[in-house]
């Protein structure tokens, strides 16, 4: 089975589910919690694919990880309880990344990552998004700002799929390719 489709089909049908619910928003922020629980502890996904662990426990420890409760977040308990009758609880960080892309799809927003050589000021930081804003006229931007002391100096900004490298590192990479192409 392809484990790509069938997370997205959940998100799909989950997206469906809160607007008509009134509640993607918080859904929204909820599976966004869930996704940055998953990036933050590695061995919850080992955990949640533990065939020995009941499902009410990995359903706690999803509801957990989410930083909600079935009765603040019904919405997503109903999806919890539906993943864990269809056995897909392992799904569950797949199905989020695919509900966070469906939303951002459906109310024009962005992620944007963008990463320098040392924590960039409030007025670099400022500037960086203006000029980005200038590039997504009428759309949402969510910035996520850190750090990468190898790319020595400069910066890189990446916006879906594409990236802007700016860095120092980038810079030595060019020209080492360029000396090389001419020996």
């Amino acid at each position: 089975m392809n484990e790509g489709l069938i997370p997205k089909r959940y998100a799909k049908a989950l997206f469906k589910v809160a607007l008509e619910r009134g509640d993607a928003k918080a859904l929204y922020a909820t599976m966004d919690t869930l996704a940055r629980s998953f990036a933050a502890n590695p061995q919850l996904q080992e955990t949640v694919a533990n065939p020995f662990l009941a499902d009410d426990k990995k359903t706690a420890l999803l509801m957990t990880a989410a930083g909600t409760t079935a009765a603040a977040s019904p919405t997503y308990a109903d999806f919890l309880k539906l993943m864990a009758e269809n056995r897909r609880l392992p799904m569950a960080r797949s199905a989020a990344l695919a509900y966070l892309d469906i939303y951002r799809q459906a109310n024009n927003i962005y992620p944007v990552k963008i990463v320098s050589a040392e924590p960039l000021g409030d007025a670099e930081r400022s500037r960086l998004e203006q000029i980005i804003g200038k590039q997504l006229p009428g759309a949402t931007v969510e910035y996520d700002f850190s750090v990468d002391p190898s790319l020595i100096g400069g910066f890189t900004v990446s916006i879906g799929s594409q990236r802007l490298d700016a860095s120092v590192e980038n810079e030595l990479k060019q020209l080492r390719l360029r000396l090389l192409s001419k020996i």
